[in-house]
């Protein structure tokens, strides 16, 4: 069974969603998908706490299970994702080639676009190779929004 819980972030409602006692999702939706329950667990609780220290400047780095499901290729980048220093960025490049396909830089941005757990797999630290700001499932906006808010502690 799968539970997901709605909290309400500075930067919008997030819903967190537990698999089998690990966080498998953290997303922008606000829908209840018809395959979950509406339930707020240990979990859910511990994993909205972490974001609200986090949104607070309190909080780096998150120390909760993940379960984010994908192909091998996929997960090689989720990795990498979780790899970059909190208030750092890197280019979509420097992605392909932390999971092992240097020539994968379209690859390694569908992957980054496909990431379930936004946030706590911090896709949005990565941008084009010029600098600017390219695709964020949740929009450009909270993008800026979350880079801004590294860059402030």
């Amino acid at each position: 069974m799968t539970h997901l819980y709605f909290y309400d972030f500075p930067i919008g409602r997030l819903g967190i969603a537990e698999t089998a006692e690990k966080i498998s999702h953290v997303s922008y939706g606000l829908k209840l998908p018809a395959q979950y329950e509406k339930a707020e667990t240990p979990l859910i609780r511990q994993t909205a706490q972490q974001l609200t220290e986090y949104f607070n400047g309190e909080r780096q780095e998150f120390s909760v299970p993940l379960c984010a499901q994908g192909t091998p290729f996929q997960q090689s980048v989720w990795k990498s994702l979780t790899q970059i220093p909190y208030g750092k960025t890197v280019s979509y490049q420097d992605i392909a080639r932390a999971a092992g396909n240097p020539n994968a830089c379209r690859a390694a941005g569908l992957a980054n676009n496909r990431n379930p757990i936004a946030i706590l797999i911090p896709c949005h630290r990565v941008i084009g190779k010029s600098g600017c700001l390219t695709g964020y499932a949740g929009g450009l906006d909270k993008k800026q929004f979350l880079l801004d808010l590294e860059k402030s502690f």
